[in-house]
């Protein structure tokens, strides 16, 4: 019998109502996904191999077929032990099919969600001892099915990531997850890690308790046939004392808090991380069958939503997108990047060369005095640093990565190199310089690539000979977070050059793409509209911070206003310039900005903006100084915030609408995409409201 302990503040008619789902039966189609063997000792050796894929994964065939090898299992008095293993070079197991989520009748989609369930609850039930050898990626339903096992063996490569991010796809952990894992490591980590989904590399994943023994890949079979005579014990499931009351009920209540105030968005939206928490809260409070009934009620409540079906449709596009090359250079071949330099050592430019760096490719970066070159690296030796602090680098991978950097301010040649980025100042005159001189410097098939937010591309190239080389790469700030690199094209470039910067770009580990070469680009096309139609909003409200509550309310990470102070408002009047160039009166014109800058304020970069004090304990406080210059109407022109952002999230919406009508971008799918990836844009709202799914096909 389970030991559980009752939560006096739980509905009693749950109990009749939630209820562990039956056995399912055998389907009579079987793949061939598992090969199994066993040794002179009775070791059984299961291997998880999915013809033609580079990842496994559970759909109704593979889990059906692991049930019945299971089954033999149980049948089989001989074997002692099994042992879980996987054929893949870097992944373990990479959870459910999530094209079968989003595709599958509702019917099917039930069965698959309960058959998970009770083939690892089948799986738990081996009398012998079971072990997992996890190398690779092991999330998502991954993961779930090793915490069924004995014991988890995980190599000490750096494939290797372990975790739980269903939240991040507006799913919950419902194989067992939430169950399980709040019942091995306690509520609170259990929380932490599901919550925020995230991944964690394997010797982090010991310490917290997720995995038992971390090794290099070579040892982990002796390892395993060590572990496959050890006792389990007869224990079946954990206790924590984090289940009894009323600890679990704190825990919820903090949790909940803490979530509505991080993402406000989540007091309106029936959101996965608030989801999660209840699971695991309530269910630890009762028996392990009921809190596993509960991962099945709240995974079928989320699967029936549209908010989870965009959160699923988006990141299948990225996954896409992160590995595939667009159809615009399909055929192509792009070539290999093995040499790359950086002109510009400021925040941009060292921020870029840290990032390539980091992902295994050596980087010369050049400016024109030494003082610069000084001040970039000092950038990059921080990032390294906090790096090693957050557990993300070791302390190898940080050596490795400072001795792919070299320095110069000298006007070397760069014939050896195979890609090249300019990120000096935003103006055009000193661009096209600079190509024209990077040209006489390098190979005739060096790539010249520019980090312009906003300029053009086609004008930059002009003086440049073998134009089809020159081509846009923005990177957004800070580079080795910002997931978006947008590919600016132009009518020059050949499929070529096209293909060998997408993939250079995806091996960065970033999502590119391709654009247009058209003022703003996408991301920054879309966004000035939205943050100066805010700014002309503020200039006449008693409470110009209340856009800001609209929008994050709405999804977005931050507000107009808080955004703005973040790019800084020297660099947005630059980008309103280019804006209004282009294309008129259309852009919302506003004269607070201007006032701003000429009383002194220029947002973070000086401490004084719409907000003063950041970073502070207390948070960033509006700052006073902005009422003196606003011009405030007697009445408001909304009723409430949820107008506000209404009104601003149509400013995108017109202006993404014009973006797909030019063919700036491919699809909206794509433009979407990079508005999330660029600016924050929540994945469960849309940019094209006439459109219920902007997904392009994925194939």
């Amino acid at each position: 019998m389970d030991l559980f302990v009752l939560d006096p503040t739980q509905d009693p008619v749950e109990d009749t109502i939630l209820r562990p789902q039956p056995a399912h039966a055998h389907r009579v189609h079987r793949t061939q996904c598992f090969h199994h063997e066993v040794d002179a000792d009775g070791i059984c050796w299961l291997t998880f191999d999915t013809p033609d894929s580079a990842a496994n994964v559970w759909n109704l065939d593979t889990l059906d077929e692991f049930d019945c090898h299971i089954e033999e299992l149980h049948r089989d008095t001989d074997i002692r032990a099994l042992v879980i293993r996987s054929a893949k070079d870097r992944v373990y197991v990479a959870g459910a099919d999530l094209k079968a989520v989003q595709t599958l009748p509702q019917d099917e989609l039930n069965e698959l969600l309960s058959l998970g369930q009770d083939v690892f609850t089948h799986l738990e039930s081996l009398r012998i001892p079971k072990i997992a050898l996890i190398h690779g990626a092991c999330v998502g339903g991954g993961f779930e099915m090793t915490l069924a096992c004995d014991w988890r063996i995980a190599s000490d490569s750096d494939a290797t990531r372990i975790g739980l991010p269903e939240t991040q796809l507006g799913l919950v952990p419902a194989w067992g997850g939430c169950t399980r894992l709040s019942r091995l490591i306690g509520l609170p980590k259990a929380m932490d890690l599901i919550v925020r989904g995230k991944l964690l590399k394997s010797k982090h994943a010991r310490r917290l308790g997720l995995v038992h023994e971390v090794v290099p890949v070579e040892n982990m079979e002796a390892l395993a046939r060590r572990f496959a005579f050890k006792p389990t014990g007869a224990k079946k499931h954990h206790f924590h004392f984090t289940q009894v009351w009323p600890v679990p009920q704190y825990l919820r209540l903090r949790a909940k808090a803490m979530i509505h105030g991080k993402f406000p968005w989540t007091r309106k939206h029936a959101a996965a991380p608030v989801k999660a928490v209840e699971v695991i809260t309530r269910g630890a409070a009762k028996s392990f069958e009921h809190s596993l009934a509960l991962e099945q009620q709240a995974i079928r409540e989320l699967t029936a939503t549209d908010m989870t079906r965009r959160f699923i449709g988006a990141f299948l596009r990225k996954e896409a997108a992160s590995k595939k090359l667009p159809k615009a250079c399909i055929g192509a071949n792009p070539r290999p990047v093995m040499n790359t330099a950086v002109i510009g050592s400021g925040v941009m430019g060292s921020g870029i060369a840290y990032t390539i760096a980091g992902k295994g490719t050596r980087v010369l970066m050049t400016d024109t005095k030494p003082e610069f070159l000084a001040r970039g690296m000092g950038n990059i030796q921080k990032l390294v640093y906090t790096g090693l602090k957050s557990h993300a680098l070791t302390r190898k991978q940080a050596r490795e990565t400072m001795d792919r950097i070299g320095t110069t301010a000298e006007n070397v040649p760069l014939h050896r190199m195979d890609v090249i980025i300019e990120a000096v100042v935003e103006d055009m005159a000193v661009k096209k310089s600079l190509f024209k001189e990077l040209a006489s410097r390098c190979h005739e098939k060096t790539v010249l690539a520019t980090n312009t937010s906003a300029l053009s591309v086609t004008e930059m190239a002009a003086d440049v000979p073998n134009p089809e080389r020159v081509i846009g790469l923005h990177f957004f700030n800070p580079a080795h977070l910002m997931p978006l690199v947008e590919v600016i094209v132009t009518k020059h470039n050949t499929p070529e050059v096209i293909a060998t910067v997408v993939k250079f770009v995806q091996s960065l580990g970033k999502t590119p793409i391709l654009v247009q070469d058209r003022p703003g680009f996408v991301v920054n096309r879309i966004l000035m509209p939205y943050l100066l139609g805010a700014v002309q909003l503020a200039e006449t409200m008693r409470d110009p911070w209340a856009l800001d509550d609209a929008m994050t309310e709405f999804g977005m990470p931050m507000g107009p206003l808080r955004l703005l102070d973040e790019i800084g408002f020297d660099v947005a009047l630059h980008v309103e310039k280019t804006m209004r160039d282009a294309f008129g009166d259309r852009i919302p014109r506003s004269t607070l900005l201007t006032s701003m800058v000429h009383a002194g304020m220029l947002g973070r970069k000086n401490g004084r903006g719409f907000y003063r004090a950041f970073g502070s304990k207390a948070g960033d406080q509006p700052n006073p100084e902005v009422m003196k210059l606003l011009r405030p109407r007697a009445l408001s022109a909304f009723a409430n915030t949820d107008a506000m952002a209404e009104h601003l999230n149509g400013l995108m919406q017109k202006e993404a609408a014009l973006v797909l009508e030019e063919g700036v971008a491919s699809s909206a799918g794509d433009i979407e995409l990079a508005m999330m990836l660029g600016s924050g844009y929540p994945p469960f709202q849309s940019l094209f409201p006439s459109q219920s799914n902007p997904s392009p096909q994925i194939t």
